[in-house]
């Protein structure tokens, strides 16, 4: 098992919360996090029928059936299970403590906000990160990292990525995406699915979308909106800040793990990614879920955006941290070369009118392939992997 970094705040939060909830997509480790962290806790998979329909038949009789320290695998097969459990946490002197974990956020989310406010911690949990998987002698170079994507199964038992992303993808199509969105044709779906693929790190664009796919605009957003609840794509939002400057105000759309990406843009083996037209954009939703896994890696706000102008300056990544922005750009290239910096160096001219002596807490990166960690203009140039191993 790869170390998690989740594993020591699941175990804390337990001690201030009766119930702790961990999302993400199917195949992260989530079951097996939960099962190594709290090893004393039993196990009930509601992905059983048997079980399942035991649960919603008798929900009363089929808690009372369990130990006071129990993780209910997959709550949101059965999200109306989330009331008893308030029921249960509410009462005097309780003394069960519940785990849940759950694939489908829309499902979810929805009841235990409702119900569990104030009474659980929510945690969401990724592919692994470079900084998890960089304890594994198999990964070593870029190619792979990108073309594997983190899902542990793949490291683990040393699968060809392909086969296992190919069948992660049909089930993922047939079981998950019918419980949420009204699909009537998967092949049609998974023609989407693909374009969005081709479009990484774009602005959306719904409409256009549509267009291709053969359906229309609003039915291309709930279908965002389904690739974004099971975790499989996230959206950057645009920074409001505009600095008297017009901007773009539409997000942009990345997957979480470029392994699962490369597949669905029929990229068979690493070498392809050499000389792939989209390897730049590739190389960046790659730096961008990194950012995003580093942050929920550590139940952290994902406060991170991306800023364009009218007049087509940009910064890939935007970090929000209240008193001031720290701007951070993503090159592909393996040599440094100072017009990478531009942006950063426009941008920071206009945040430094903007917030005087609160400028100098501004930290800018460049994220770029090559090997050589530099400091140009008081800008950090960094090496994608050094950066993300040595948080």
């Amino acid at each position: 098992m790869y170390e998690r970094k989740l594993a020591p705040l699941l175990a804390k939060s337990l001690k201030s919360y009766d119930v702790v909830t961990l999302l993400g997509a199917r195949q992260t480790g989530k079951t097996t996090l939960v099962q190594e962290v709290f090893k004393q806790f039993q196990y009930i998979s509601l992905e059983d029928p048997d079980i399942r329909s035991r649960a919603v038949e008798d929900a009363r009789g089929f808690f009372s059936t369990l130990n006071d320290e129990v993780i209910l695998d997959e709550i949101q097969r059965v999200p109306e299970l989330t009331s008893y459990i308030q029921t249960i946490v509410d009462q005097k002197n309780n003394k069960r403590k519940f785990v849940l974990t759950g694939s489908n956020s829309s499902m979810l989310v929805s009841s235990v906000s409702q119900t569990l406010a104030g009474r659980t911690e929510v945690f969401e949990l990724h592919s692994l990160s470079v900084e998890e998987l960089g304890q594994s002698k198999k990964v070593n170079s870029l190619n792979d990292f990108l073309f594997n994507g983190g899902y542990p199964r793949i490291h683990s038992q040393d699968l060809d990525s392909t086969k296992w992303l190919k069948n992660y993808f049909q089930l993922y199509v047939e079981k998950d995406i019918r419980l949420i969105a009204n699909i009537t044709n998967l092949d049609i779906f998974e023609r989407f699915v693909r374009l969005t693929a081709g479009r990484v790190g774009q602005l959306i664009n719904a409409s256009q979308l549509g267009n291709e796919v053969g359906v229309t605009s609003p039915t291309i957003t709930n279908w965002i909106s389904a690739l974004k609840s099971t975790f499989i794509c996230f959206s950057l939002n645009p920074h409001h800040q505009n600095f008297n400057k017009r901007i773009v105000k539409t997000p942009k759309l990345y997957f979480y793990d470029t392994g699962l990406l490369c597949y669905l843009l029929g990229i068979t083996t690493c070498d392809q990614l050499d000389i792939h037209p989209l390897r730049g954009q590739i190389f960046e939703n790659f730096i961008v879920s990194e950012f995003v896994k580093a942050k929920t890696n550590r139940a952290k706000e994902v406060n991170l955006f991306f800023w364009r102008d009218q007049k087509g300056h940009e910064i890939d990544v935007i970090e929000d941290l209240s008193t001031h922005l720290n701007p951070i750009e993503i090159k592909m290239s393996s040599t440094f070369n100072s017009s990478f910096v531009k942006n950063i160096e426009y941008f920071n001219q206009l945040q430094s009118e903007n917030i005087g002596k609160n400028f100098k807490k501004v930290e800018s990166i460049l994220i770029y392939a090559g090997e050589e960690d530099m400091l140009f203009k008081q800008i950090k140039c960094e090496n994608w992997k050094k950066h993300f191993e040595n948080l």
